[in-house]
């Protein structure tokens, strides 16, 4: 995005100034908030901002030197482009399917065979996404090495052959980490340490042995003999966001900005006069396979067995053994 310097603003209210913007990175200081607020958009940023990732791998052929499920995690944390990812429904909300389908996931092939003597590597690049899918933009792999090859998945020898279809759904960093739209958020107040948040273990002089932050630039020096101020609140924050690829730093930080607003207004949904109403449409990104109101997981976990995805079943049905019912047969969570 594009900023700029924007003249006759008031004091009151939060304010952002952004120091530095780059396609994967933004550093910024907020003002005009306090430390609950600042924290809780940190914690935000990091886990539950929605993303789109590789959740199922369906294994049509491998015989490289890696295991099915190896060569699947590696899938999983390659980073796919998330831009407009609101359009991509959850696959526990779509109303299209009961696993997925094109409303709520991108399908990505792969298809690679050695041939030559040489060893044969296999490349991000080398992940096919078919259509249709829900906008134009989700589910390609983030590529940005200068060669164009991206992340490598495996390495093939001669007549060795890996085919696998690969379902990306969308969900957020809290359920797993393939989901995190940041590598980092740095994250800092009081460079000068004012308020005396940080107790510093030294030798013989911490000035010396605790240097100051580049940030400490941005305020002033405490003076010597200057009394301490109890009532004294942070006021600046300093962030430093970068991103994986598969958003725009300055995308993960309005959408962090947007889960904040939707979990305070189910908080105040729930508070209000209407006690008996249910939420409707502010819940907060989740999983793809959340759990239901029976207390049961989802229809589909991440794996398919020879038996189907009978959720919890046995290939003998619920929890019926060949030597009868068991105590724990019943379903749900008791």
């Amino acid at each position: 995005m594009d900023y700029e310097a924007m003249d006759g603003l008031e004091d009151a209210g939060p304010r952002v100034t952004v120091r530095q913007a780059s396609k994967d990175r933004a550093d910024f200081t907020m003002e005009g908030v306090d430390l609950s607020f600042a924290n809780s958009l940190r914690r935000t940023l990091l886990a539950e901002v929605p993303t789109m990732a590789i959740d199922l791998v369906e294994v049509q052929a491998n015989t490289s030197s890696l295991a099915d499920e190896f060569v699947a995690h590696r899938l999983g944390l390659i980073p796919l482009n998330s831009k407009n990812v609101n359009d991509v429904s959850y696959t526990r909300e779509c109303e299209y399917c009961e696993q997925y389908c094109e409303h709520c996931s991108v399908t990505l092939e792969l298809h690679a065979r050695c041939t030559g003597d040489e060893i044969m590597k296999v490349y991000a690049r080398d992940l096919v996404v078919s259509e249709p899918r829900p906008n134009e933009w989700v589910g390609m792999p983030v590529i940005t090495d200068p060669l164009g090859l991206g992340s490598v998945i495996c390495k093939l020898r001669k007549d060795q052959e890996i085919r696998m279809k690969c379902i990306a759904k969308k969900g957020i960093a809290k359920e797993h980490a393939k989901w995190a739209p940041v590598s980092a958020v740095g994250f800092e107040y009081d460079p000068h340490n004012k308020l005396k948040h940080l107790d510093y273990w030294y030798e013989e002089d911490p000035a010396k042995e605790w240097p100051k932050s580049a940030n400490a630039a941005w305020e002033d020096a405490p003076q010597d003999g200057e009394p301490f101020d109890y009532s004294a609140q942070p006021g600046k924050f300093y962030f430093d966001v970068e991103s994986v690829g598969n958003l725009e730093p300055d995308a993960v930080v309005i959408e962090g900005i947007k889960v904040l607003q939707q979990k305070l207004a189910l908080i105040i949904q729930e508070l209000g006069d209407d006690r008996n109403g249910e939420a409707d449409g502010f819940g907060a990104p989740r999983s793809p396979e959340g759990i239901n109101a029976g207390g049961e997981y989802g229809m589909d976990h991440g794996y398919t067995t020879p038996f189907g995805n009978t959720g919890g079943q046995t290939m003998y049905g619920g929890g019926t053994t060949p030597f009868g019912a068991t105590p724990y047969g019943q379903s749900g969570w008791q």
